[in-house]
């Protein structure tokens, strides 16, 4: 008995100890890594354009290694700075060695998010003001040195800025006289990856049935790698879909190499959110018409490619779709006679 009691109290210690560290590891955020001293800017030095912030004498300024953790809309400050020649930028971007006009949509990102030039020259999406912007990130906003000719004497950037020219604040319809610093979020754009172009479907290919659209001889047709982000409620367009055998879904699933019948709540989703299979099998939860359904992921809604006879001669999905079985629309409680489209929001169930 007092060994199965120690036994119980040690597991119980060990339990404690390994709960404890996940906490402080999934409490861990991003913490400074050091300090400057600031020094007097010579004259002519630091350019105080957008009420840059210019090194005081002996002020210690905090430095960061890292950032917050990105997630589907991550949180953040934007600013206001120049990329053009003579602006408070200083010197040409770090991406592409080229400054930028006020007038065009482009950032730079703290240290951490600009992750080693790996967020060079993509786009991101900025959320703010009730409004959202696509910009590409073309500089760092160095949030691990400051104070010396290289920064054009100005403080390290804090680890949570996203430095934006004005073209930027302009989209967001800010007021000007607000301009300077403003709560957002953002996250990754997902930008077309090209086009294909349309075929005939041949003879008794391409069926048709819930309105299935057919390829078009000659038509272009976007094709996407990527969907937006997911989050806790992630918008998409809801279409209707068979996946029973003989159906307009084609071949078997892409995640059991089954079909399903139309009274079963199943779903294919855009490639990006397919995640490679990441989420085969898995249920989401969908939200639409006042209602909510679970459904489980079976297939692919294939947004790279289409229009030939691996596709059924459709062509390929939008990026945004959640391609649902008939249960789902009844599940909804949507009229039949509305069935095809409609807006809704998924989630991880």
């Amino acid at each position: 008995m007092m060994k199965n009691q120690f036994c119980s109290k040690s597991l119980f210690l060990v339990f404690l100890l390994v709960v404890t560290q996940w906490l402080t590891i999934e409490a861990k955020t991003c913490n400074p890594s050091g300090k400057i001293k600031g020094k007097t800017p010579p004259p002519g030095q630091c350019n105080p354009e957008n009420d840059s912030d210019c090194c005081k004498q002996g002020k210690s300024y905090t430095t960061y290694k890292c950032s917050p953790r990105v997630s589907g809309h991550t949180k953040a400050v934007l600013t206001l700075n120049s990329f053009e020649k003579g602006g408070d930028g200083g010197a040409p971007s770090e991406c592409d060695n080229k400054f930028h006009s006020d007038s065009t949509p482009v950032v730079a990102l703290s240290t951490g998010w600009f992750n080693n030039m790996q967020r060079c020259l993509q786009n991101i999406t900025i959320y703010g003001n009730g409004r959202s912007v696509n910009a590409m990130v073309v500089d760092e906003c160095d949030s691990t040195a400051g104070c010396d000719s290289d920064h054009d004497f100005q403080p390290p950037c804090p680890n949570n800025i996203v430095d934006a020219s004005k073209a930027v604040w302009k989209a967001l319809r800010v007021p000007e006289g607000d301009w300077g610093e403003l709560d957002i979020y953002w996250s990754k754009s997902c930008n077309p990856s090209g086009k294909i172009r349309g075929k005939k479907p041949p003879p008794g290919q391409c069926n048709p049935e819930n309105h299935s659209e057919c390829c078009k001889k000659g038509k272009f047709y976007t094709t996407y790698k990527c969907s937006p982000p997911v989050s806790s409620h992630t918008k998409a367009v809801l279409t209707i879909n068979s996946f029973k055998k003989g159906g307009d879904g084609g071949g078997p699933s892409a995640c059991d190499n089954k079909f399903h019948s139309d009274n079963i709540p199943v779903v294919a989703l855009s490639t990006g959110w397919f995640n490679s299979r990441q989420r085969c099998l898995q249920n989401i939860t969908i939200h639409g018409n006042g209602r909510s359904v679970k459904a489980m992921v079976v297939d692919e809604c294939d947004s790279r490619r289409g229009c030939d006879a691996d596709h059924d001669f459709q062509p390929p999905c939008p990026n945004n779709i959640v391609d649902a079985s008939k249960a789902v629309w009844k599940a909804l409680g949507v009229p039949k006679h509305d069935w095809g489209e409609l807006d809704i929001l998924w989630s991880k169930a």
